[in-house]
């Protein structure tokens, strides 16, 4: 697996600028609202600025990214991901837009897994499988928040204290996430997770994008290159078959940049137990950049640079327009897409993939970066 030299960047930020006596002007890099309360705790709403002027918007409520507003090729910022105005949509709405997701995102097949010849249940909350950690998972708890000092960049670490068994997980659990938003509009996902018994573990986040700006028409048209010679292939529960079938021949090689809309309404047989792409590709992990997507329209690009061996890329199946989100705008089918980092779904059950178990001896280090620009 590539070792991403970005590991933990935002972390030896903090260390190296501390042991400087460097000041960076962190309270006028971030501004903390605010945002609700769930179960007596506070949830509130970090807006980080960097020094062009872009932001991004978390809150310790999932850990959740809730927006990202960058600029076109012309200048003119708008909103690229999913989200919601108020705490309330939130409570009330999708599961999954911009959380940190856990104890195992993506699917575990009937709910099921055994370590050490102990078998583990989950709630089965997709179908006849587990999804995303369960109803209760990670992204519906309150976080704790801690606002970084003396770092280059505005940073945010928020950390979750997962009891043992909660959701059918043995272990208890920290998780740690640090977000940095830098001058370059890239945000450093840092994940550090330790557990006190032996579990498994998978853990990304499920931010949604759009980049003609968050509701603005469908994604058909954006260009899209992963750096990948194979993919997982599914069952009609969405599954992997154990295959890795390579990309060469069908319409999930992506290794050159193909609009999303160009390929997706073949008669392919993972196209149609998908209703699209709803797949995990297995990362060549050869270059610093993993994927990229390009807008045409607006010349925005978001580039995906990990260390982990898979990317799921999801193009918005399910959404059916139920859901309003930031600023008014109604959330319609393929209207968003996903590329969220991880090890294979039901890793689990698939002795064959990368090992998913997570020991109290090794912690689980891990860096992500969506990095935005234009062309």
């Amino acid at each position: 697996m590539k070792k991403v030299k970005l590991l933990t960047v935002a972390l030896i930020a903090v260390l190296v600028t501390g042991m400087s006596g460097c000041k960076a002007k962190t309270k006028e890099m971030i501004k903390s609202d605010l945002f609700g309360t769930l179960n007596g705790k506070e949830v509130f709403l970090y807006t980080m600025t960097n020094k062009k002027g872009d932001v991004i918007k978390l809150t310790n409520y999932g850990a959740t990214i809730v927006a990202i507003t960058v600029p076109d090729r012309n200048g003119n910022r708008d909103n690229v991901t999913f989200g919601y105005d108020s705490f309330g949509g939130y409570e009330k709405g999708d599961l999954s837009f911009g959380k940190v997701v856990g104890q195992y995102a993506n699917r575990i097949a009937k709910g099921k897994f055994s370590i050490d010849s102990v078998e583990y249940s989950l709630s089965l909350n997709n179908g006849p499988n587990a999804l995303h950690g369960g109803n209760t998972g990670w992204h519906s708890r309150v976080w704790d928040a801690q606002v970084l000092k003396n770092t280059d960049f505005p940073a945010v670490r928020f950390t979750y204290n997962k009891p043992d068994m909660e959701e059918g997980y043995p272990g208890n659990i920290v998780a740690e996430v640090v977000y940095t938003w830098t001058d370059d509009n890239e945000i450093i996902m840092d994940y550090k997770v330790t557990t006190d018994r032996k579990t498994v573990l998978n853990i990304t986040n499920h931010a949604y994008f759009n980049l003609h700006g968050a509701g603005n028409g469908d994604i058909l048209d954006h260009e899209v290159m992963i750096k990948a010679s194979a993919f997982t292939p599914v069952d009609s529960t969405l599954i992997p078959t154990g295959e890795l079938r390579p990309v060469e021949g069908t319409p999930f090689d992506f290794r050159t940049p193909h609009p999303i809309g160009e390929r997706i309404g073949d008669t392919y047989d993972q196209l149609i137990l998908g209703g699209g792409y709803d797949h995990n590709f297995v990362l060549d992990n050869a270059e610093e950049v993993d994927a990229v997507v390009y807008d045409p329209s607006t010349g925005r690009v978001l580039e995906v640079i990990t260390d982990q061996p898979g990317v799921q890329l999801y193009t918005g199946n399910f959404l059916d327009g139920t859901q309003t989100g930031t600023g008014g705008k109604i959330y319609n089918y393929r209207s968003g897409f996903c590329l969220e980092t991880q090890h294979f779904p039901d890793s689990p059950n698939q002795p064959a993939f990368p090992s998913v178990i997570l020991t109290p001896e090794e912690p689980f280090l891990s860096s992500t970066i969506y990095r935005f620009s234009v062309k």
